[in-house]
């Protein structure tokens, strides 16, 4: 059968993607059929075909990823699954590609995605990001009594838009993360069974913080999947809010917000371990790494670093499989560079007589240059070829808080 790849058709394909949607578990029921035509419409969205049927889908969307304080331009891959039929024929691994290829033209410097497993798209150059911490605890156990209570206000399906303003605004650091498309907060919100959201507007009814979810049963677990703030103050009044819950809430489960250690606000979050064991309310502490990312322009990428130590300056040797599968006037990362870290940084074409040199795949200097890891540890798990004095140098010049998307995408 002819593999044919084509931009998504509501009106032909709306129906067999929620096909495949519900053949790997995405969609509940054809009851979300409006949310999933929702989000379909909202960004880059393509389908692959056999016998003139679509059996895989792949959609990226134009944002944003925080580097320091520079916000790149970066092409998130929203959405990547296949059939049953439609696998082992190269469709994701060639519409992902495309995708990159596409974000890439659209001026992006970076990609980046929420992987199903690790492996598959270090095919396509990507690096493991961060371990980011997922919590379940009793919000009774939150001290934040300190902090002044206020009834927040509840905020429905109907007003994704304002959640989607107050992501784009929230307080950012190092690898923050912000999905442009309003639509597919529209969508995931209409995905979920109970959502559950409530929040704080200012003066002008301007949503300035929220969290949103949904709740398992009477008694929670209540599943936190976005919280934005744009300080310190608001962030510990939505955390006081939790504990206001907590007289039917017996727990809720987050990813921990970059801006503060939760165990440290927490009343014997150790003993709460043990007594909750094989509880439905379990108190935990896990790290997961969920997603990838991969530099596609890495001049910009690399210009955004600002290094005010003493400059160091490599010369890099950069693999990128994406050269084996793109045929166009842009064919990946790959080639030979100079790199000064400094103030500021930049990278030029050719190599520099002298200096020392690194060799590494696109996927390992991505999980470099962010500071996912010390680039002396990623020596250790990668293949990286460079000489530990220059790994060193780079352990300081690359010294970077720790990269948190805070959007899940």
């Amino acid at each position: 059968m002819d593999q044919q790849i084509r931009r998504y058709d509501e009106e032909l394909d709306l129906d067999a993607v929620a096909r495949i949607w519900q053949e790997v578990g995405w969609l509940s029921s054809l009851d979300k059929l409006p949310a999933l035509k929702t989000y379909l419409a909202a960004a880059h969205t393509e389908v692959g075909l056999l016998a003139d049927e679509a059996e895989c889908m792949v959609q990226w969307a134009p944002g944003t990823i925080r580097y320091q304080a520079t916000d790149l331009e970066l092409c998130a891959i929203t959405g990547v699954t296949t059939s049953h039929i439609g696998r082992k024929q190269g469709f994701a691994s060639n519409m992902t590609a495309r995708a990159l290829d596409q974000g890439r033209a659209s001026g992006c410097a970076v990609a980046a995605l929420g992987m199903f497993e690790q492996g598959f798209y270090d095919l396509l150059g990507f690096g493991t990001a961060t371990y980011d911490h997922r919590l379940t605890f009793d919000p009774s156990a939150l001290m934040v009594e300190h902090v002044p209570y206020r009834p927040p206000v509840r905020i429905t399906i109907n007003e994704s838009a304002d959640i989607h303003q107050a992501m784009a605004g929230r307080m950012l650091s190092h690898g923050s993360v912000v999905v442009a498309p309003p639509g597919l907060v529209e969508g995931d919100i209409g995905f979920g069974d109970k959502p559950f959201a409530l929040g704080y507007r200012d003066d002008n009814g301007t949503l300035t913080h929220f969290i949103y979810g949904d709740l398992k049963g009477e008694y929670g677990p209540w599943r936190i999947h976005a919280i934005a703030y744009q300080n310190n103050q608001q962030l510990l009044e939505l955390l006081r809010l939790m504990r206001e819950l907590s007289d039917q809430i017996r727990s809720v489960r987050i990813m921990e917000p970059v801006h503060v250690q939760l165990q440290a606000l927490l009343r014997n979050p150790i003993r709460e371990l043990a007594r909750s064991e094989r509880s439905d309310h379990e108190s935990s502490n896990q790290s997961i790494a969920w997603w990838q990312l991969r530099i596609l322009d890495l001049e910009a990428s690399v210009a955004a670093r600002n290094w005010v130590g003493e400059p160091v300056r490599f010369n890099l040797t950069l693999t990128d499989p994406l050269e084996k599968r793109l045929s166009g006037s842009w064919q990946g990362a790959a080639g030979d560079y100079t790199i000064t870290i400094g103030a500021p940084s930049h990278a030029t074409r050719g190599h520099t007589a002298g200096l020392p040199r690194l060799s590494a795949g696109v996927g390992s200097f991505t999980r470099l240059w962010f500071g996912v890891m010390p680039p002396s540890a990623i020596a250790v798990s990668d293949r990286i070829d460079a000489p530990d004095e220059l790994l060193a140098a780079l352990d300081d010049a690359l010294l970077l808080p720790k990269p948190v998307p805070g959007w899940s995408f």
